[in-house]
Formats: structure tokens, sequence, C-alpha cells
């Protein structure tokens, strides 16, 4: 047995590259999920299942609406856009935001500089898939929409950004 600490560190890397291609290949695969999978109460903690709970309402609300969903819950190292949807030619970003108490300014206000900066980040990364699974080409018009959910009322706030930072 090599007990020779630099074996050790190389190995320590090659099984962490490893573990890290398992998890950038299961992040693809999420990605390409058209719907989130349902949720069980196993999902995570209570706020976990209510944000997924009005992500769904949200989804329902669009569709309603006439918007075509087209993915949710994108993930990657810039942040998550919880839903992506179809709005006649216009390619919209949906931000869902649930708060139980306005206290701090209710969902709207938490959607500050900040997370705006985060979605606009995460929709430049995922725009050139988009574009190529829709059949596009090249970027079709986007905006970015906010579903605020405030106890049981649910605002849709079309535009709510722009994604030129100010």
């Amino acid at each position: 047995m090599n007990n020779d600490p630099y074996d050790t560190a190389r190995e320590a890397q090659k099984q962490a590259a490893k573990r890290l291609q398992r998890r950038r290949r299961r992040s693809a695969r999420e990605a390409r999920a058209d719907h989130a999978a349902p949720v069980s109460l196993a999902a995570g903690s209570v706020t976990q299942i209510q944000g997924h709970a009005a992500e769904q309402q949200a989804s329902r609300f669009l569709e309603a609406q006439g918007l075509r969903i087209l993915a949710a819950n994108l993930h990657c190292r810039a942040g998550e856009i919880d839903l992506v949807a179809w709005d006649a030619s216009t390619l919209v970003f949906v931000e869902v935001r649930q708060r139980t108490s306005r206290a701090y300014g209710g969902a709207a206000a938490s959607v500050n500089r900040r997370k705006q900066l985060r979605l606009i980040r995460a929709a430049r990364y995922f725009l050139p898939w988009i574009a190529h699974r829709s059949g596009c080409g090249q970027p079709p018009a986007c905006r970015f929409d906010v579903i605020a959910v405030d106890g049981v009322r649910l605002t849709w706030i079309r535009d709510a950004f722009s994604r030129n930072p100010e």
C-alpha cells in the first residue's frame, strides 16, 4: 500500500471530477425535462413544497392565458429559471415568487435588481438551447415576467424588467 500523499490527492481529485461529471449529466437531464415532476411530500422542506405548488399554479394560470409552457425549473451555475413559455412569437422567462405575508413588501418586491441580474444571466445561458430546441435557429424576442403569489392572490407582471442593466 502506497502512502504517498500526492497519490492520495490525485485519487481524490479523480473521484471529485467523476462526481462533478455525474452531477452535470444529471443537471443536464433535468434541464431537458419539459415540466417539473410532481412534488411528493418528501421533496423538501415545507417552504420548498409551497414554492413548487406556487410554480405549478403559475404554470396552469399561464396556460389558461394562452401561453405554451416549454420548460420548468431550469438550473445552471448562473441561477434558476422557474418557467419558460411562448407567448405568440415572444419567449417568456417567468420568475415565480411566493410570500405568505406582505410584511417585507410582498412577493413582487422580492425580485430585486440582484435577482433580476441572476435571471438575465441564466436566460442568456439557456437561450441558445431553447432557440435550437424550438427550431428558431436564432434567439427570438424575449421578455421577463414575474408571477407574484401573495397568500391566495396571484398577480402577473408582464415585462417586469429589462434585460439591459441600468
